[in-house]
């Protein structure tokens, strides 16, 4: 099994990254959360990966720390919570808010993310309540720079794109990157961030 992955950041276009070890291209989803702290492209990285093997299919999850990566392999052991969920969950909150929603029973901020209903928010809470003892706080992620100077419509677009692969139908996606202030001087994952926060809020 694969447990991290040290190589080139050739592409990131949420939620897939394409990493480079030596000449190896391998595809990796990642939450928003290790979005923020990715460098510029053709730079080093190190992603703590978490492997899936289906029948059909082996899919590599990377993430910016260990913790990170902890708290999705507790996720997806949840009754009906996968991957694709779970990214969006780490995604919409940092994993210390999630834990704060845990800790307070907060299911009304659960159910604002796409795809967690009430009785999937209850579940979370009763589940994961147990195994926060197992999980380390971690701050909350933060971009490492000012976003890179874009067209903003390109911005726009995979911002968009990206809120849609994340579980969102597109007219709520193009809402949220659409009402975030001051919009057009932001890169798409700024523009990202600050859709998401809003959701949550």
């Amino acid at each position: 099994m694969i447990g991290r992955l040290k190589g080139l950041l050739l592409e990131k276009q949420a939620p897939l990254l394409l990493i480079d070890v030596q000449g190896v291209g391998y595809e990796v989803s990642a939450p928003m959360s290790t979005f923020y702290v990715l460098p510029e492209l053709n730079q080093n990285i190190t992603l703590f990966i978490q492997m899936i093997v289906r029948e059909d299919s082996q899919t590599l999850y990377g993430f910016s720390s260990e913790n990170e990566r902890s708290l999705f392999r507790s996720l997806i052991k949840v009754n009906g919570v996968g991957a694709r969920m779970a990214l969006t969950i780490l995604s919409g909150m940092s994993a210390q808010e999630f834990i704060n929603c845990i800790e307070h029973e907060d299911t009304g901020t659960l159910v604002r993310l796409p795809g967690v209903g009430k009785k999937t928010a209850e579940r979370l809470v009763v589940e994961m309540k147990d195994r926060l003892k197992d999980l380390l706080a971690v701050p909350a992620s933060s971009t490492t720079g000012a976003p890179a100077k874009q067209v903003v419509n390109d911005a726009v677009t995979d911002a968009v794109s990206a809120l849609i692969a994340l579980g969102y139908k597109p007219p709520e996606a193009s809402r949220m990157v659409r009402s975030v202030e001051n919009m057009t001087e932001f890169g798409s994952e700024e523009l990202i961030r600050q859709a998401l926060q809003a959701s949550v809020t």
